[in-house]
């Protein structure tokens, strides 16, 4: 089965790269399963739930989030309530909503999807190893084919994470920084790996943000507000090749691109 994983979707120019290009995008790479995260969708922080609702017309299978995931206080009761938008598993088990689900794919087979965030240079959570390892010991009774969204700042963290995972899952898929590595590769044991897919949303920018508002302040330390920018818009993350019957990953390919 062919899964297309996208990268941080940001405000409205990351969802329009999705509605204007997953149709064609489906249909050139037989794409079976479509993740993406999406915790920057609502004007950068977030999500709301008319937009997940969009996102999800759009043909995404499951939305992953991160640490802005709470940030619209109207998803708390879209996430508990719907089981294909995922909140980390890592997060105290009091919180909303699920770390992971089992959904089934377009050609019939399930998938199982984890969502994690790390522990270095970001809020105090539980550890996203012991986490995901629960998550996949559940998810592997059901299906060999699992992806995990690990949402996390510090490269050291995820690549260490794809070595724990090596064999059990067939993709560890970085997200967070919103700049797309150069690592993709499949671990000896046939995981596929990459430390960040990239963003969806505006290049001309800082992390998807308008760029004066960010030199502001840098340059000053005052505060400044920071609006979505909104030019060359790019679609970015990867395709995999797993085999449905192993969950083994044969091949993953970065793919990015540009929105007229």
């Amino acid at each position: 089965m062919n899964i297309l994983a996208i990268g941080d979707v940001v405000g409205n120019p990351g969802r329009r790269a999705i509605a204007e290009t997953f149709s064609q995008i489906r249909e050139q790479y037989s794409v079976d399963f479509f993740i993406a995260n999406c915790e920057n969708a609502a004007a950068g922080s977030g999500i709301t739930p008319k937009i997940a609702d969009e996102i999800f017309s759009m043909g995404v299978d499951v939305i992953t989030m991160g640490d802005h995931v709470w940030d619209q206080k109207d998803v708390f009761d879209y996430i508990q309530k719907h089981e294909r938008i995922l909140r980390p598993a890592n997060y105290p088990r009091e919180a909303p909503g699920k770390g992971s689900v089992i959904a089934v794919s377009r050609d019939g087979h399930k998938v199982g999807v984890i969502n994690a965030v790390g522990q270095v240079f970001m809020k105090p959570v539980d550890s996203p190893f012991a986490a995901v390892k629960e998550e996949v010991a559940r998810i592997a009774k059901e299906t060999p084919v699992i992806i995990v969204d690990i949402h996390a700042e510090a490269t050291s963290e995820k690549i260490a994470l794809g070595w724990y995972l090596d064999g059990q899952v067939s993709a560890v898929l970085g997200t967070h920084t919103h700049v797309q590595t150069a690592d993709e590769r499949i671990f000896p044991k046939g995981m596929a790996y990459i430390t960040d897919l990239g963003m969806t949303g505006p290049y001309r920018s800082v992390l998807g943000r308008e760029i004066e508002p960010v030199l502001r302040r840098f340059t000053t330390q005052l505060p400044s507000r920071f609006g979505v920018a909104e030019e060359d818009v790019k679609l970015m993350g990867v395709l995999i090749e797993v085999d449905h019957l192993t969950g083994k990953a044969g091949k993953i390919s970065r793919i990015s691109i540009d929105i007229p």
